[in-house]
């Protein structure tokens, strides 16, 4: 049971918002909390499973700090969940603290300033010296704290006396719990506890961390034979995946001439290139192996992905190679016939046939090729798909619509 002020020492469970086994996160409503006061939700501080529900609806009561339900981490299986004891002792609230260790009559000031007389001083108990509870007496090194000389003064003890009260404080050190247990207002081993249970929830609890199970190791004798039978082939590394795409750039060198002849500025061929990349790399279909990026994780964790897009922008820089330039055949001279010498001495020379030309073979290309070039760009793994389409793109902007390139 939260203390949701001050003064409260109880509360009434009006009603639960989750069950047993409901997950919930962090900001929800666990449970509805009425005091003579107020009624207040009491929302989680983190995500998690409501384990268990000790004080059901209606309950009414319930003393701060007593255990009203247990929760569990949102990956633990509560199946297999075994529930903590229950602490049997729990803070005390604020207001049973004023109750127990402070005196109502000294938030009056006209008391807390007026000398004290034999009627108030204070007798300590007997058995407080001997008491086994508190800690023991010792010289005070250090000044006393300002309440508990206030305190001393307002009880008529000497300051001389402090030596004498047993200190329960930190290197000895004198607390104000120590002089309300020598004057009996408070019990004897009220200090001593509460320095215990400070010490004890200073330091974290590990008592109820079980070990992991180690996994099973097989045994020598079967270990070869597994291996044997499950021995699987190793598998190949992925490989990337050159797309390429011939180009041409006729219509791009029209385009250049059109505006060195207007405008007498020189646009470089790289620059049509660049800016035909930045429009293709847009929108381009999502890979098959697609991760979202953080900013999409951080949208769904705010709800901001209902409406989902099946495309994102592309990185590809494409590697542009030109094609050897053609050139025109040009039959080679053969070797010229000899004259036969009897041709000559009966003076009937036959003229020398000129030489043939062989055929140029049926894949050499004649006259002047057209400005082609090659655009290839390097695809992992499932994202070939994703590299046509931008080659597609940047083929279509170059030879259909260059001009709209230029800005």
């Amino acid at each position: 049971m939260p203390a949701m002020s001050p003064t409260m020492t109880e509360g009434n469970i009006t009603s639960w918002k989750v069950r047993e086994g409901d997950s919930f996160l962090t900001g929800d409503v666990l449970l509805e909390i009425e005091t003579d006061k107020a009624q207040m939700d009491v929302e989680a501080q983190d995500d998690g499973k409501m384990a268990k529900i000790t004080q059901a609806d209606g309950s009414k009561g319930v003393k701060v700090g007593s255990r009203i339900a247990v929760v569990a981490g949102e990956e633990d299986d509560l199946s297999t969940l075994e529930l903590p004891l229950e602490d049997a002792t729990f803070a005390p609230s604020p207001q049973e603290d004023l109750k127990s260790g402070i005196d109502p009559s000294q938030s009056s000031e006209s008391q807390a300033e007026a000398p004290p007389s034999s009627k108030d001083a204070v007798t300590p108990r007997a058995s407080s010296s001997s008491s086994s509870g508190s800690g023991t007496p010792r010289k005070q090194t250090y000044p006393l704290y300002p309440s508990i000389a206030a305190l001393l003064h307002e009880k008529g003890i000497p300051t001389s006396e402090a030596d004498k009260i047993p200190a329960s404080g930190p290197k000895g050190r004198l607390l104000k719990g120590d002089v309300l247990a020598y004057i009996g207002r408070i019990s004897q081993s009220y200090p001593s506890e509460q320095s215990a249970r400070i010490t004890k929830l200073g330091h974290l609890d590990l008592s109820n961390v079980q070990v992991a199970t180690p996994p099973r190791v097989p045994s020598q004798s079967t270990a070869p034979a597994q291996d044997t039978a499950s021995q699987t082939p190793e598998p190949e590394p992925e490989t990337n995946t050159e797309i390429a795409l011939p180009i041409s750039m006729k219509s791009v060198l029209e385009v250049q001439k059109r505006i060195q002849e207007t405008l007498g500025v020189t646009m470089p061929l790289s620059t049509f290139i660049a800016r035909a990349t930045e429009i293709a790399n847009d929108e381009l279909p999502r890979p098959a192996n697609y991760k979202p990026s953080s900013d999409e994780l951080f949208n769904q964790v705010l709800g901001l992905d209902k409406v989902k897009s099946e495309t994102s922008r592309g990185d590809f820089v494409p590697q542009v190679t030109a094609l050897p330039s053609a050139t025109v055949f040009r039959a080679p001279l053969g070797p010229l016939k000899k004259h036969d010498i009897i041709d000559i001495l009966t003076g009937n020379p036959t003229r020398a046939s000129k030489p043939m030309a062989k055929p140029p073979p049926a894949n050499t290309m004649t006259g002047s090729a057209p400005a082609t070039n090659v655009f290839s760009v390097v695809a992992v793994k499932g994202e070939e798909q994703r590299a046509r389409v931008f080659l597609e793109r940047v083929k279509t902007i170059l030879q259909v619509e260059p001009g709209s390139l230029v800005i």
